[in-house]
């Protein structure tokens, strides 16, 4: 699998350049890193474990897929003896939120005051 097929962009565009959140958004823009997010929601795993849910992926196409993740500050690694874990890091994830989600909610609330309003 070649690198733009794992990071879903080209080299010109490479998730290590650009803004942090342009980071989070390529990172989330690739169904494989949405659903190792999923896995890591209910806690922290080994990279091994990692690769145990994806039995589809070789462990080099998961680690390559883990590194964009890594880049986004989705994920962070901490290395326990010979293993490295790895932890959600929801920090990125908020910041888009609190950016984009927040305001459209919010806008979305007062229409819907204002219609009730009427």
């Amino acid at each position: 699998m070649s690198s733009q097929q794992v990071n879903g962009s080209t080299d010109a565009d490479s998730p290590a350049e650009g803004s942090d959140d342009d980071r989070v958004f390529k990172a989330l823009a690739n169904s494989t890193r949405r659903r190792m997010l999923d896995a890591l929601k209910s806690g922290s795993c080994s990279t091994g474990q990692l690769c145990e849910h994806f039995p589809e992926l070789d462990r080099t196409t998961v680690l390559q897929h883990l590194r964009v993740l890594e880049r986004a500050g989705l994920v962070i690694g901490t290395r326990i003896g010979r293993e490295r874990h790895l932890t959600l890091a929801p920090l990125p994830i908020k910041r888009i939120h609190d950016r984009w989600i927040g305001e459209y909610a919010r806008a979305a609330v007062e229409l819907l005051d204002e219609l009730d309003s009427k």
